[in-house]
Formats: C-alpha cells, structure tokens, sequence
C-alpha cells in the first residue's frame, strides 16, 4: 500500500479532528475522551493540540485521505524525561488490516529514538481488543499491568492493559 506517514501540524487540524470524532465513536471504549465532549472543542483546540510543544502527531495518508493516526506524548518532568507514551492509534475501517497499523507504530518508534534522552515507551490498551494488542506484541511491546475499571462508557466498565518497551537504537 503506497502509505505516507509524517508529522501532522496545524494545517492538518480539520482532517485529524475528524478521524480522532470517527474514532471516539467507533471505538468508545478506547478512549478516555468521548466524542461529546472533543466535538465541542473548537478548531484552535485541535491546532494548538498539533502545534503542543510535548506531543508529536504522525498521520498516515492515502493520497489525500488520513487513513491513521498515532501520537507520542513526551513528559515534561525531570525525572520522567526518559519516557514517552504512545496515545490516540486509530485506522479508518476502510485502512485495517493492511499493515497501516504496524506503519504507524513502526514510525512512532522510529519518531521516539530519534531523542537519544529517551529510554522507553509505553502505551495503555483496552483489555479484550486483541488485534491491538496482538500488533503492539509483534512490535515488541509486553504487558506490565493492569488498570481494573479505567473507561466507563455509559455503564460498562473497561480495563486497560498497561505496556511498554524498550527503545534501542
């Protein structure tokens, strides 16, 4: 698939705000925000959150279209500076299993060792979702925990399975 990937700026604040309200619907479960609540964000929102400092958005694009997303959030305290973690994964439905998830996981990792201060990267995943979880296994990622309870979606409760790994050069 001829995939591009790089990094998202403020230009392309209209097409991941609505890949990131497609996902928060297709997938509530997988995330802490909802879609109510992101909608209401204005488009300066999504800007300044393209634009932050601390996170670093990579997209992937099917010509024109943002077929997936993924982000990397870097800590902005001293002691934690040697983590990242890996947030917001979505693939459009039309894009999965086609390989645009590992693309993206790949870039971020790629993305992530370009800061020689970082020594590992991490992630939370919902318990149950078991392609994601069989990707970031393939990736290298392993299970460290367990969050009991962390998203509720109208009354059901999910957990969220905490995992990281190292990154080497």
């Amino acid at each position: 698939m001829p995939l591009m990937i790089r990094a998202l700026g403020a230009d392309d604040a209209e097409a991941y705000r609505a890949l990131m309200l497609e996902a928060y619907g297709a997938y509530p479960q997988a995330f802490t925000s909802s879609v109510a609540e992101r909608a209401a964000m204005p488009l300066s929102w999504w800007q300044k959150r393209l634009d932050h400092p601390l996170d670093r958005l990579l997209g992937g694009f099917d010509g024109e279209q943002l077929a997936g997303i993924v982000g990397l959030a870097f800590e902005p305290r001293e002691k934690a500076r040697h983590k990242v973690t890996l947030f917001g994964m979505y693939v459009t439905h039309a894009h999965q299993q086609k390989g645009v998830g590992r693309r993206l996981v790949e870039a971020a990792l790629l993305e992530a060792r370009q800061h020689p201060r970082l020594k590992l990267i991490q992630l939370t995943v919902t318990a149950g979702n078991d392609a994601a979880i069989a990707l970031y296994r393939r990736c290298g990622f392993i299970q460290y925990g367990l969050e009991p309870l962390a998203v509720r979606v109208g009354v059901e409760y999910f957990d969220k399975l905490h995992m990281w790994r190292e990154l080497t050069p």
